[in-house]
């Protein structure tokens, strides 16, 4: 089984690509649905981001308050680090889970769709990394259209990601996702293509790369 990190800049189209290696056939894994699971109620992290952040971290319902969370760490750069030393690890074993879930099931391309790959060292986890790139001026519209933030706040949220620069610097592939949907498709099957033939699979079907 090989598994391709996939990952870039917040607003970059990094969601629509996986979408894209799931059409081709791909398993896809994502972080952020991990990160949702280990912060379900009572859930050990979610105990741990209590005592760090207390109850404010927490809905009425006893939920993760994901919006309170979100403005506090992108407004102090302390509290990120905290956040990501409770979670990253938790996310990283329920990665591995689900990889071993998937070599059990004959799964041979799998995709780990995960924005902090880098950051959190879960390039260490899989085979080759590929990255979604995109000019900063086109990520700031998306991210501020997205999330409904001011200029202001969009670029922290840039801000406290890895450069694009060194993410791309460390990536075996780069997937341009400035241009359309049909020419981030076409890099993306080949992309997969080359996978496939890595994995020994043969090529990929022409209904498929259509």
């Amino acid at each position: 089984m090989m598994i391709l990190g996939l990952t870039g800049g917040i607003g970059s189209g990094k969601s629509v690509v996986a979408k894209m290696f799931r059409e081709l056939g791909a398993d896809v894994v994502g972080a952020d649905g991990l990160a949702r699971e280990i912060v379900t109620p009572g859930a050990p992290v979610l105990v741990c981001l209590v005592e760090r952040f207390g109850d404010a971290v927490l809905c009425a319902d006893g939920s993760l308050n994901r919006s309170w969370l979100a403005q506090t760490i992108f407004s102090d750069s302390r509290a990120r680090r905290d956040l990501d030393r409770i979670t990253h690890p938790a996310i990283a074993e329920l990665a591995r889970q689900r990889f071993a879930e998937l070599a059990e099931h004959g799964a041979r391309i799998v995709i780990y769709d995960a924005p902090l790959l880098f950051e959190a060292g879960a390039d260490k986890q899989v085979d080759a990394v590929a990255v979604v790139a995109v000019r900063e001026d086109i990520q700031l519209r998306r991210l501020m259209a997205r999330d409904h933030l001011d200029e202001a706040a969009a670029r922290a949220r840039i801000a406290s990601q890895m450069p694009l620069p060194e993410k791309i610097r460390r990536a075996d592939y780069v997937i341009d996702n400035n241009g359309t949907l049909a020419q981030t498709r076409r890099q993306v099957v080949l992309l997969m293509a080359r996978l496939v033939s890595m994995a020994g699979e043969g090529p990929v079907r022409p209904e498929n790369a259509e």
